[in-house]
């Protein structure tokens, strides 16, 4: 299982933006976990009195755990989201909770990728999705 510090020598977020405490490829399948503390900036306004992380934070764990199973080619790239299908939200995630991901590569071309993950809390799924990313290096984010 990667820590944080490991996590961040493949991903490039930092600060509020790592989303991930763990994370490890197990068989072709990414496995992450982040225990919402209550503390996140996410919650702080969605909603007052009843914090809720939302669902775009949600995909967005799914997406950099998914990373992990691209460690060599992540490192020295920014992933950038580019698309989203089939999201569906079936319960909430609250503080307190760990939400703990399962994502595997459907397939590639090129710097895309195309992935399918699920996301659950004490084993009740609260998200699924497919998505895609790209892998960009620095030089042609310039």
């Amino acid at each position: 299982m990667l820590n944080k510090e490991q996590i961040m020598q493949i991903l490039p977020h930092r600060d509020n933006m790592l989303l991930l405490d763990e994370a490890e490829a197990v068989d072709g399948k990414a496995h992450g976990r982040l225990h919402i503390t209550g503390e996140e900036f996410f919650l702080k306004g969605h909603f007052p009195g009843n914090p809720v992380v939302p669902g775009v934070i949600l995909c967005e764990i799914l997406a950099q755990s998914a990373c992990v199973l691209l460690a060599d080619q992540c490192k020295g790239c920014t992933p950038y989201f580019t698309g989203l299908d089939k999201v569906k939200f079936r319960s909430q995630v609250k503080p307190g909770d760990t939400f703990e991901t399962e994502c595997e590569l459907t397939r590639s071309k090129g710097a895309f990728y195309f992935c399918t993950g699920k996301g659950y809390v004490n084993g009740k799924l609260a998200v699924s999705a497919d998505f895609s990313f790209a892998l960009i290096a620095p030089a042609a984010e310039a």
